[in-house]
């Protein structure tokens, strides 16, 4: 009879742990200033920090797909931003042929992107480490070439998409603000989606391959499907940013499947915290901000970023949310001892492991 009682007081007690936990705030001050963006710059009349906004959301989109085979799953991959390309031009060639339903254009995002990520991983991941990296480099520089070498498509000059995706009546994404809420609402579906993913039985399965897969495969798992399965997954949210990305820049081009663009993402990953819900986030706004901010000083801003990547790999492996982290575990040992209260720690960031 004294259960429910004793529930609500354990909910109420999480509840103001919460509100002291610095990451916790952070998280909720995040999305409260994303979700009051557009009124902002309205106020202030600067609709280029509204494009700034909904370019941070993009990327912490594909971020957020990285995050999920990097940080939980181990799995570095310097082919990523092949899915921001296949999203992308989900968008424009259908396009280029007088095409422009979301109906058809985003299924056909996740769907190549989903193909791509199967065909490419039965491969890849056969492979472990460096060899990982370089035949995710290998494959997504073959569709980068592949497009250069299509002239009906603009080739090495892109593609310019005259009018984005129509979405009936449900958004009008040539309006930057609907377009940017509809970003919004794809980045806090997709946190949701890798949350419960990497808390299921399936995310445990993942980062114990992670951490020791020879033990998993003793305990009767086959790591390689449940690898392969993640892998599918962060392709399809990847190249759900593409077609976000293709929508917002109205233009598309084989450079957004470089491997450079991928060294950003994992920039990102590394800057804001591997293995974190809010990582991308923070790092996807990271970097945008100092890249807005040191391109304004010098032509050579890069190698700031260089500096910043180095000192948070020596000093802070675990990013911005990491740093978050420790304010947390301060917060707590310095509140009332209470060893039932203690929360979970935080799955490892270190994407080597």
């Amino acid at each position: 009879m004294a259960r429910p009682d004793s529930d609500s007081d354990s909910t109420r007690a999480r509840l103001r742990r919460a509100s002291r936990n610095p990451r916790t705030l952070a998280g909720a001050f995040a999305f409260a200033l994303l979700a009051m963006a557009p009124a902002l710059t309205g106020w202030l009349d600067e609709p280029f920090y509204l494009d700034l906004a909904t370019r941070i959301l993009i990327l912490a989109i594909a971020a957020a797909s990285l995050n999920l085979i990097l940080g939980y799953g181990g799995m570095i991959s310097f082919g990523h931003s092949a899915y921001l390309g296949i999203g992308a031009y989900a968008v424009g060639i259908p396009a280029y042929y007088g095409e422009y339903s979301a109906a058809f254009q985003l299924p056909l995002a996740l769907g190549a992107s989903a193909l791509f990520a199967f065909v490419t991983g039965l491969v890849s991941l056969r492979t472990r480490g460096v060899y990982f990296i370089m035949i995710t480099l290998a494959f997504a520089q073959m569709i980068y070439f592949a497009f250069v070498s299509i002239e009906e498509y603009g080739g090495d000059d892109g593609l310019v998409i005259d009018l984005r995706s129509e979405m009936g009546g449900i958004a009008d994404l040539e309006s930057g603000v609907q377009l940017y809420y509809a970003a919004l609402t794809s980045l806090v579906l997709v946190t949701y989606l890798v949350r419960r993913v990497v808390r299921s039985r399936f995310g445990l399965v993942l980062r114990g391959s992670r951490d020791n897969d020879g033990r998993m495969q003793a305990l009767g798992f086959n790591t390689f499907r449940y690898r392969l399965a993640c892998y599918v997954l962060a392709g399809m949210i990847a190249g759900l940013a593409g077609w976000l990305l293709g929508n917002f820049t109205n233009f598309i081009s084989p450079e957004m499947m470089d491997w450079t663009r991928s060294g950003e993402l994992i920039f990102m990953v590394v800057l804001g915290g591997a293995g974190s819900a809010l990582g991308p986030l923070f790092g996807a706004a990271a970097f945008i901000l100092l890249e807005e901010f040191l391109s304004g000083f010098s032509i050579y801003w890069p190698l700031g970023f260089g500096l910043i990547l180095i000192l948070v790999v020596l000093f802070y492996r675990g990013g911005l949310d990491g740093l978050l982290d420790r304010g947390a575990r301060t917060t707590r040992s310095t509140g009332p001892s209470n060893p039932s209260s203690r929360e979970p720690e935080r799955c490892s960031t270190d994407p080597a492991a």
